[in-house]
């Protein structure tokens, strides 16, 4: 396959199949552009009405080729693309390109063509259907009917992009030209009958034109080979970036655990972004932004940045945001403080503050290299943001050469800001090696990915191996919270001590042998939102439990119409952080879920989600990652003179549920434990409450 792609991305002959000799129609622009941007194999157009198009034979079908085309590029329709495919499959062909819709995005006939497609093609390689190609700007060959393609230049550099829109692949290619960013090669995988996302991250990820890997993702078809590639560029050193849309679904299916409404399809693709190493970006405009930073190859090993400016408020714009994302401007320290001011001729420069505020720099270069100079040299930051300010737009080569001749004496980060609307600024920069933005959110962007980059530890390799349980006598269906929390002590994960009761006298008695106060609770498989319907008591006694235990049923079956029939006496536990441990599965894999729990857990939403790995539960390692992960990480660590909590028991306990996740597998529905309460050190922790839903 690797060859087959290769083959694709770099063919010596290419086949167009009904192609037109009106280069102002769709058919027509892929030998249009084959020849304007000078593509140096054998090209074939195939058009049985058209004996020439321009300087080329065109010949009548496929079995009529002098050779065997690497690439066939078929521009039929839906209804007669397959049979194109058939023939250039006979002939040998490497690869089809299929630009036609109407497939199954159409419903049931289009999926009839896309399995007549898939049978045409044998063993020979698809991209596409609804595709609108690729491009490959290394070698200049563009596979592509894009009416971006109308452009006369494009800048070539290390950005790939796999997109899974092809309207997508067109937008990227002409904002990448305007703005001065340079791409390596551009696919457009659209309805991926055959070759799909993953199949191109990981040629790009041994390509060596090709630095950093940007997608375009609509959804993840196969999520193993798509963890599979991500990790492969990570260990190729090759930084990937997704902007994925479909953010705002509902996501979260309707389900009787918390944890369904925590999860949902996006906190899946976060979870599954983060444990293989790919950076989400998460507007559209950062997925060229994030890239063209990252192609620099320049590592963020800090937080603390410098801003040069010749213009005060665009400084202090970016100083600002950059504060936001919890980046540091720290003043110059004394000794770049009197080497700044060493470089001072006048007194309109303000050397000793951060903006740092450099009022003549874009009409005096020297001043500005040397300033430039002394901030990479320093030790009080990490990179460097300069401010292009409108002084710059009389002589811009003279600023960019300043900028760029200071590049190669530190491995730092360097980006600009240009204040001014001066896009032809901006590409100059870049083109020159200082990623430029228009806005100041895009440099924080650009430096948050560079600084997750250097920090960035794919995750998804660690696994811890599954012990059996024994659990053939389970029963399917929604167990109740005791049949639940017993399936969690199997597993080893501790509960908190608990009576069945029916009865007002059983409750008393259960109560005395718990000792201390208790927790009343209806028992119910059907009810499992207990709060919501009147059917949890805490804080009870001997005395008061059995006269709450006849209050409780009457409530609840005034609320929900059903008389409960029996009844749980929980001790009850106290002086401990309550969180909630839970599993959710979609077509993505199945995530163990980490949070804030009680009944505010949907309320704060203080949540980190883990992937399973493709054998076994979480690691130790990735458990106490997940808790350290939280917002309310603090309260377990000891915050203000709180007691420590038993992390070490958290961990088991999470490793616990994670295997009885990865061995129940398909049969667990869903499960939850809410809250599980971690006590202090030594302690331990409790499961206190439990949903379980079995196939």
């Amino acid at each position: 396959m690797t060859n087959a792609i290769s083959r694709l991305l770099q063919p010596r002959s290419v086949a167009v199949i009904g192609a037109s000799a009106d280069a102002g129609k769709t058919a027509g622009r892929p030998v249009s552009y084959l020849v304007k941007h000078g593509f140096a194999g054998a090209i074939y157009p195939v058009n049985p009405k058209v004996d020439r198009i321009g300087e080329l034979a065109c010949y009548p079908d496929i079995a009529s080729l002098p050779g065997v085309p690497d690439v066939g590029i078929v521009l039929l329709g839906a209804e007669r693309a397959h049979l194109a495919v058939r023939d250039l499959a006979a002939r040998g062909c490497a690869a089809a390109i299929v630009l036609a819709s109407g497939y199954t995005e159409t419903g049931e006939d289009g999926a009839r063509r896309q399995r007549q497609l898939i049978e045409a093609a044998g063993s020979m390689r698809i991209l596409g259907p609804n595709t609108i190609g690729l491009v490959n700007l290394t070698d200049n060959i563009v596979l592509s009917a894009t009416g971006a393609l109308e452009m006369e230049h494009f800048p070539v550099g290390g950005i790939g992009v796999v997109s899974q829109s092809g309207g997508i692949l067109g937008a990227l290619l002409s904002r990448a030209a305007a703005r001065g960013v340079g791409l390596s090669k551009l696919i457009s995988t659209s309805n991926e009958v055959d070759l799909e996302l993953a199949d191109f991250i990981d040629h790009l990820a041994d390509d060596e034109a090709t630095k950093v890997i940007a997608l375009y993702v609509e959804t993840v078809r196969d999520p193993a080979k798509f963890r599979n590639a991500c990790l492969k560029a990570a260990r190729n050193g090759k930084p990937v970036v997704a902007f994925k849309i479909g953010r705002s679904e509902a996501g979260a299916k309707a389900a009787v655990s918390h944890t369904g409404a925590l999860a949902g399809a996006d906190r899946m693709y976060d979870a599954l972004f983060q444990q293989v190493g790919v950076i989400r970006a998460q507007t559209f405009g950062e997925l060229l932004d994030i890239p063209a930073a990252l192609a620099t190859g320049r590592k963020l090993q800090g937080k603390r940045v410098a801003i040069l400016t010749s213009t005060g408020g665009a400084g202090t714009l970016v100083s600002d945001d950059l504060g936001m994302a919890g980046f540091d401007t720290p003043a110059p320290d004394a000794a770049t403080a009197e080497a700044l001011r060493a470089l001072q001729t006048g007194d309109h420069a303000v050397l000793d503050r951060n903006p740092i505020d450099v009022t003549l720099a874009g009409l005096q270069p020297a001043l500005l290299r040397g300033a430039i100079d002394v901030l990479l040299k320093s030790d009080s930051y990490d990179a460097l943001t300069i401010i292009v300010g409108s002084s710059s737009l009389a002589s811009p080569k003279l600023l960019a050469g300043a900028i760029q001749d200071c590049l190669p004496n530190s491995d730092k980060p360097v980006i600009a800001y240009v204040s001014p609307h001066a896009p032809e600024v901006g590409a100059l920069l870049t083109q020159r090696g200082v990623p430029a933005f228009p806005a100041p959110e895009s440099c924080t962007a650009a430096l948050r990915a560079m600084f997750q980059v250097a920090q960035l530890q794919p995750q998804v390799e660690a696994s811890a191996p599954v012990a059996a349980v024994a659990v053939d006598d389970l029963s399917s269906g929604s167990l109740d919270e005791y049949q639940a929390k017993q399936l969690f002590t199997r597993f080893g994960v501790p509960c908190a001590g608990e009576r069945i009761v029916s009865t007002p006298a059983e409750a008393e008695a259960a109560a005395r042998e718990l000792g201390g106060r208790v927790v009343l609770k209806i028992l119910s498989a059907e009810i499992t939102h207990k709060s919501d319907v009147g059917g949890v008591a805490v804080g009870l006694t001997a005395d008061t439990v059995g006269a709450r235990l006849v209050a409780m049923a009457a409530e609840v079956e005034a609320k929900a119409g059903v008389q409960p029939r029996r009844f749980l006496v929980q001790e009850m536990v106290g002086g401990g952080t309550e969180l909630i441990l839970g599993m959710h599965r979609d077509a993505l894999g199945t995530a163990i879920l980490l949070g804030m729990g009680g009944v505010t857990a949907e309320l704060f939403k203080d949540t980190t989600m883990r992937l399973l790995p493709p054998e076994g539960g979480l690691s130790r390692a990735d458990a106490l990652a997940m808790a350290q992960a939280l917002k309310s990480w603090p309260l377990l660590d000891g915050f203000r003179g709180r007691p420590k909590a038993d992390v070490e028991a958290l961990v088991t306990a999470i490793v616990a549920f994670s295997q009885m996740t990865a061995q129940l597998g398909e049969r667990l529905v869903e499960a939850e434990i809410n809250p599980v309460f971690v006590l202090p050190q030594g302690q331990g922790v409790r499961a206190a409450d439990g949903v379980v839903v079995l196939a």
